[in-house]
């Protein structure tokens, strides 16, 4: 008899998880429940005026293999875009075009730039002395001008990590592998400008398409959305999971790839110290997204022009508090798909406020209610030096808790990159594996299905290094 696994939850990860496990019919008996009525989590897909677009992840880095590849196995490929980014408005406004667009602020700033690039690579080579002094902390150390933290370090780190007013507590080693990491790296440093190439990145695809032929799979057992788990309760050889329609079912093993605050409520008094300290220490923040056509408004707080220039990231540093900012996407920008029948870019644009705690502060009522086309809200993870602290460390003690049969993923576990997610979900189908009660040797052996590719199983292993430990490296303990 196949090992019976329950999945809870089908956003990037419980998708990866649910189509990893389930290319070994014969060891698992694969169940999806996702509260949802649609897979992908935050990587939803949406309609507007004939045209779809993708809402809440755009695409992502050339280094985020394990992404790419599984999603041409799926069957769509991704489509390449070159990433551009417009800091500011007029006195304080900087971009990545390089020498054509230079602007005075980066020409006033140049000597900070140019320390900025020296204290990277520093913290590179003494990464244990920094991993967690948080970025706003080591700029006032280090001597540099508020002006240089507020309107180019700052602003450049949310945008990378999708911080937003969490930013000044990042920890300075995450900013500077950014910039350094082979992994990890985005830009190529530039002395003279910070940023000046248009580095090339990828849209994904229809994501609602993708995420649902990722749990189409004949051997699936079973996949139901619109099901939310209530409780679930580890016991030495089996986990009850009970849902809020009150039916209960047994499983061997239970990937919950929900978000941290969940999970933990999913567990109660179940959760062992471990995974109280791990997942308790994952903070959210409330954000909003407002997907609009509003161009009066693109044009007040940012330097737009659609005609000239193909912006897709724009960040508005607030003139009253420099440490607080708003981000705004053109969506054209980022998704082919979004022209016309002339090939001219479609204004459709995307603005996410920050922290429901600081609504005060937000511009939101400013953007003119005939052009919305979508307001949602989001639970957004923190990436202040706490989350690298108190949570990151404690994770591979908290996977598997007291009987091995209980695990985690979503970008949570780690940091929030859509590579994350899924590399997350792929390493809990690992561990199912591992940790199944039957033939475990033989299936962990080959359960990693991107193990060719260099650079994605890089990726991976640094992955489940940090996630599970001694554990990643280990075999069955149950057989």
């Amino acid at each position: 008899m196949p090992d019976k696994v329950l999945i809870i939850g089908a956003g990037a990860a419980g998708c990866a998880a649910a189509w990893s496990l389930s290319r070994y019919p014969d060891s698992f008996e694969v169940h999806v429940w996702e509260a949802a009525d649609e897979p992908g989590g935050v990587a939803t897909t949406r309609h507007w005026d004939g045209y779809w677009f993708n809402d809440g992840v755009q695409g992502g880095a050339p280094t985020y293999r394990n992404t790419i590849v599984w999603h041409r196995q799926l069957g769509f490929e991704p489509r390449p875009v070159h990433m551009t980014i417009n800091f500011g408005k007029g006195p304080t406004w900087w971009n990545n075009y390089g020498a054509e667009l230079e602007t005075e602020l980066v020409r006033r700033l140049r000597p900070e730039i140019r320390r900025f690039g020296q204290l990277m690579q520093h913290v590179h080579r003494y990464p244990v002395l920094y991993a967690l002094v948080p970025i706003r902390t080591l700029l006032w150390l280090r001597g540099f001008s508020s002006e240089f933290a507020n309107l180019m370090a700052l602003p450049l780190t949310a945008l990378f990590f999708g911080t937003g007013n969490q930013t000044p507590r990042v920890p300075s080693l995450v900013v500077a592998q950014v910039f350094t990491d082979d992994t990890l790296r985005l830009f190529e440093y530039d002395p003279d400008r910070l940023l000046s190439s248009q580095p090339q990145m990828f849209s994904f695809d229809n994501l609602h398409a993708i995420y649902s032929r990722a749990l189409q799979s004949p051997h699936l057992h079973a996949v139901h959305l619109g099901r939310a788990a209530q409780r679930v309760q580890p016991l030495p050889n089996r986990v009850l999971v009970t849902d809020t329609a009150g039916v209960r079912e047994s499983f061997d093993q239970v990937i919950l790839a929900c978000d941290a605050d969940t999970a933990l409520q999913l567990l109660g008094r179940q959760a062992t110290w471990m995974q109280r300290q791990a997942l308790g220490n994952v903070r959210y923040y409330r954000d909003v997204t407002v997907t609009h056509t509003d161009l009066e408004y693109m044009r007040k707080y940012y330097e737009i022009d659609m005609e000239e220039r193909a912006d897709m990231y724009f960040v508005r540093t607030d003139p009253q508090d420099p440490a607080r900012i708003d981000m705004s996407f053109a969506l054209s920008s980022y998704q082919p798909q979004l022209r016309d029948a002339s090939g001219k870019r479609l204004p459709l644009f995307q603005t996410i406020f920050l922290d429901e705690r600081e609504r005060h502060r937000w511009t939101i009522e400013e953007i003119r209610s005939d052009h919305t086309v979508l307001t949602r809200w989001w639970k957004q993870m923190s990436h202040e030096w706490k989350h690298f602290a108190f949570a990151v460390p404690f994770m591979r003690y908290a996977q598997g808790g007291r009987y091995d049969n209980v695990w985690f993923a979503g970008s949570w576990t780690l940091m929030n990159l859509h590579e994350v997610a899924v590399v997350s979900g792929l390493a809990a189908a690992e561990m199912c594996a591992r940790y199944a009660a039957r033939d475990a040797e033989v299936v962990a052996a080959g359960m990693y299905p991107f193990a060719e590719d260099a650079d994605a199983k890089r990726f991976y292993d640094m992955v489940t290094r940090v996630v599970y430990g001694r554990r990643a490296r280990q075999g069955n303990k149950r057989a």
